[in-house]
Parts: C-alpha cells; structure tokens; sequence
C-alpha cells in the first residue's frame, strides 16, 4: 500500500461561477489536505480523502469572501469544513480516471463524479516520489445548500447555479513505515 499526500505549495483547488451571465468569478481555497492511498503503480481503484478550510476561501473580493462564508452560502462558523472522499477511480483511458466520491458541504452529502487527468510521476531533486493530477467536474451549488440568490432588475440571474470545478494536485508518496 502507497500513501501520497497532497502537497498544498504545488496544488491549486479553484472553482468557477457564472457572474451576472457575462463573467465568470474565479475562486479558491488556501487551506486543504488530502490523501490517495493506492494498492501498487498503478493509481487505479486508489482512494481518495480531501478537505478543505472554508474560512480559507478567496476570491480576491473581501466582502465576496464574507458573503460566500455566511449562511447565505457555505457558513463557515457552523460548517468550517467541505469534504470528498472517494467511492471508486476507474481508469478510462491512457492517462484518464473518474472519480466519484462522497461530497460534503455544509451538511449535505452528494455523490459527484469527476473527471481527472494523471500528468506523469517523477522523482524530484530530492529524491521524492511525485505525481500530478489535473481534475475537473462541476456541481450545482443549491444541491448543497448554498441557495442564496438574487436577480438584477433587467431580469439576469446574479449567481449560477453551476460552479466548475478545477483542481491541479501534486501529490507526494510518503516513505513506507515498516510493521
């Protein structure tokens, strides 16, 4: 069994939303942690762990950011944490896999499956296992909770019900422990 952890100064957890229908708003975690636990080489049947800090998303909007952590949206005070964790990653092709796990936010847990993309493994200078992942998908935030929504007096809708999902991990194999 291999343990590959997330490494936070290499990865990127980015979501996308639709603004006012013309523009999109992109966005991000600073603070997460995952795991992917695999059986041998190979990444495929792996499992996968992720949470992230809610009080840790940005948007490069101070006051955007205090509204997505209230209760309009994630509220982070009773919710500080969304979660996946994984129920199968199928290989479906050279280098592609579907992920589908288990999402918690706020309170409500959906299955989602996700696309994800293996970039290569490679051993850096210091002698560290690594290997990339892009992985992407989308959801619809009212599913989870996150309901709050509002229209402009010319009709248009001011959030998007579908946010993308887009993830760019490295992961780094931990060193064996012997029993």
């Amino acid at each position: 069994m291999a343990t590959w952890n997330i490494d936070p100064t290499h990865s990127e957890i980015q979501f996308k939303v639709k603004h006012l229908v013309i523009s999109t708003v992109t966005g991000n975690f600073k603070s997460f942690n995952g795991v992917l636990e695999t059986e041998d080489d190979s990444f495929e049947n792996a499992s996968v762990t992720f949470e992230a800090d809610i009080d840790s998303i940005t948007t490069n909007n101070e006051d955007r950011d205090a509204h997505l952590k209230s209760d309009d949206f994630f509220n982070a005070k009773k919710f500080p944490k969304l979660n996946f964790e994984s129920t199968s990653f199928k290989k479906t092709g050279g280098d592609t896999y579907e992920l589908t796990g288990n999402l918690t936010i706020r309170d409500i847990t959906k299955e989602v499956t996700l696309n994800a993309e293996h970039g290569g493994t490679v051993s850096d200078p210091y002698g560290q296992t690594k290997a990339g992942f892009e992985i992407n998908g989308s959801i619809n935030r009212k599913e989870f909770g996150l309901k709050w929504s509002a229209v402009t007096e010319a009709g248009s809708v001011v959030v998007a019900d579908e946010v993308k999902l887009h993830l760019n991990v490295q992961v780094v194999e931990s060193e064996p422990v012997e029993a």
